[in-house]
């Protein structure tokens, strides 16, 4: 074991067991770990730390971690499925749901450096999470999405490169899945998407199912970038309900909102953006409602403009509640 005194191992991790979720660890108790320390560099921070290698349970496949403990903890992950410990789900879907700001940094230096720094936060009992502010739609919508049970399926062996080519000669011998993979968009997938929760094609497919489910089945009109908000409260104006948008939305820069309409006699506004993709994502985050000023109000999508016969000398139409 290098000495602690060397300071080119000063920020390297040791450990003796791994920071693993249930689906992960398997099925079967009696489970033998293989540990080497400094094995690998994490996949988020790139620094050393101590590797666990095992299999969970019979026919399934050896699994690995691939982050060291710090960067697990700060984001409250699984080391080998990068998957929320508590719900089960993609950090991109907990983020969105708890409107958690995303403050990692990208650069190989930069990330060690905000590793290190948050190592010392997490020594000081300081959460790396923040979500004692989060919403009560935000919670509920985890709670209706959070795997409650384990899911061994992700276990499974990988598919036979040799099979996929038709060259695989083991037969039912074979470690690995005799069958023909998949091309999608979630074959696709990335650590550092998936930790940092940005671009997750895992996330992006549990969030829309979960905003169709609510009624918030996007248009097939994809110039409708406008999100209606019903059944606002009394006290309610445009700052108000312009600062709960962006305050639910930490991703959402604030020039990606075109503008919001507040119709005071109505109680409602109309929250346009510039961007499909950012009204979608607003439609995923207020799946279970927006709180607005204390109270959670009603989300839907806005509808199209109204065609006129002559454009040119007809006035421009005003958006309408689907």
């Amino acid at each position: 074991m290098p000495p602690k005194a060397d300071i080119n191992k000063a920020g390297w991790e040791q450990s003796e067991f791994p920071i693993l979720c249930e689906t992960c660890l398997g099925d079967n108790p009696f489970i033998r770990m293989s540990k080497q320390e400094y094995g690998r560099s994490c996949g988020t921070c790139a620094r050393p730390f101590t590797v666990f290698r095992w299999n969970p349970g019979t026919g399934m496949r050896y699994k690995t971690t691939v982050i060291c403990q710090t960067c697990a903890k700060i984001k409250n992950v699984c080391q080998t499925c990068l998957l929320d410990l508590e719900y089960g789900l993609p950090t991109q879907v907990r983020d969105t749901a708890l409107a958690l700001q995303n403050e990692a940094p990208t650069s190989d230096i930069n990330r060690e450096y905000y590793a290190q720094n948050m190592e010392g936060k997490l020594e000081g009992n300081k959460s790396g999470l923040d979500s004692g502010r989060a919403s009560s739609a935000g919670k509920d919508m985890l709670k209706q999405l959070a795997r409650t049970d384990p899911y061994y399926k992700r276990n499974r062996p990988h598919v036979c490169s040799f099979f996929v080519k038709g060259e695989c000669k083991r037969g039912s011998e074979c470690p690995f899945r005799h069958e023909m993979p998949v091309n999608n968009e979630l074959s696709h997938q990335n650590i550092q998407d998936r930790y940092h929760g940005r671009n997750d094609p895992v996330a992006k497919k549990i969030m829309s199912a979960h905003a169709e489910t609510q009624g918030l089945k996007p248009p097939d009109d994809e110039t409708i970038t406008s999100i209606f908000l019903s059944a606002l409260p009394t006290a309610s104006t445009e700052l108000s309900v312009r600062t709960a948008v962006l305050q639910s939305l930490p991703s959402v820069e604030p020039a990606q909102l075109k503008s919001v309409v507040h119709v005071e006699k109505s109680r409602c506004a109309f929250v346009n953006f510039k961007l499909r993709a950012t009204a979608e994502t607003a439609a995923h985050a207020w799946a279970n409602g927006l709180e607005v000023d204390g109270e959670r109000i009603t989300v839907k999508w806005g509808r199209g403009r109204k065609k006129a016969a002559d454009p040119a000398s007809a006035p421009e139409a005003v958006q309408v509640a689907a």
